[in-house]
């Protein structure tokens, strides 16, 4: 959900509770309960945890977080929200994955959704004003904005998960100033540019082409308002509903798997497997 430029500043000085936190070591008595509460973590091999856990600190003791508008929230919720983005980059050497997020200065956290009013130019030439509800959003440059009671329904397999789209337009960002879809690919990584582009166009037109027949999309049709939502709506399935992502468009998560470096399907497989209804260790 793309911000537009200077339309978080209508609320920035009723902000409050800004934290740049003081450094301070890992805990891992800290970081278990977090890890075995939410079953997107829970299902992580030990050495994949492990791993998550100071990359998720990291995360929380680097960037600025603010509870606004009279937000609360404790230093475990956020905990668990650093989490969530860092599973983005958990695939990814320690140096790609702190580079990853160097666009992302500030997380803000508001007690509800809020609105935006957009004004938006059509194929024809037609200018549209509306007010739109969102749970999160993000821009070149500005925070990531998140709502807590989307954050609080993030986690689990359901295929939502607003920190790891939001995480994944800043992802997208990393060499744009707007989102379009084509996040930067590790020099070593063997996805190629005109892999990405072919996968992602694939799965583009075939949206585009079911909603000219008036058809339901595959998946969520917000994916088919925009290249970079594409992008986002795509990742919040690989983690989230990776099974979903396998039955309709399984190029696109092979494409996926070898650009995180992760199968979430496998650790979605396992869960499935054991009949689990509480996380897994």
């Amino acid at each position: 959900m793309g911000l537009r430029s200077g339309s978080w500043k209508a609320w920035w000085g009723r902000r409050r509770d800004a934290r740049q936190r003081s450094r301070q070591p890992f805990d891992p008595e800290a970081w278990r309960p977090i890890r075995h509460g939410l079953p997107l973590l829970a299902d992580l091999d030990d050495a994949a945890a492990e791993r998550l856990g100071p990359r998720a600190w990291q995360l929380l003791q680097s960037k600025r977080w603010v509870a606004g508008d009279g937000a609360e929230i404790d230093d475990a919720a956020l905990l668990a929200i650093a989490a969530q983005a860092s599973l983005l980059t958990l695939g990814w050497s320690d140096r790609d994955a702190s580079a990853a997020f160097d666009n992302v200065t500030e997380i803000i956290l508001l007690p509800d959704a809020f609105h935006r009013h957009v004004e938006e130019m059509d194929d024809f030439g037609v200018m549209h004003e509306y007010v739109d509800e969102r749970a999160g959003e993000t821009s070149w440059r500005g925070p990531v904005v998140l709502a807590i009671p989307d954050v609080a329904e993030s986690g689990d397999y359901t295929g939502y998960n607003v920190i790891i789209h939001e995480f994944a337009h800043k992802l997208d960002l990393g060499n744009s100033q707007d989102v379009d879809g084509f996040p930067p690919l590790a020099a070593n990584s063997d996805v190629t540019t005109q892999e990405w582009h072919r996968v992602f166009t694939a799965v583009w037109d075939d949206l585009q082409a079911h909603l000219a027949r008036d058809e339901p999309t595959p998946i969520d049709d917000y994916a088919a308002t925009h290249p970079g939502e594409c992008f986002a709506v795509c990742c919040e399935l690989f983690f989230t509903a990776p099974d979903q992502l396998a039955a309709v468009y399984p190029a696109l998560l092979d494409l996926l798997n070898r650009y995180f470096r992760q199968e979430p399907l496998v650790r979605f497989e396992r869960r499935q497997a054991a009949g689990a209804d509480q996380p897994q260790d």
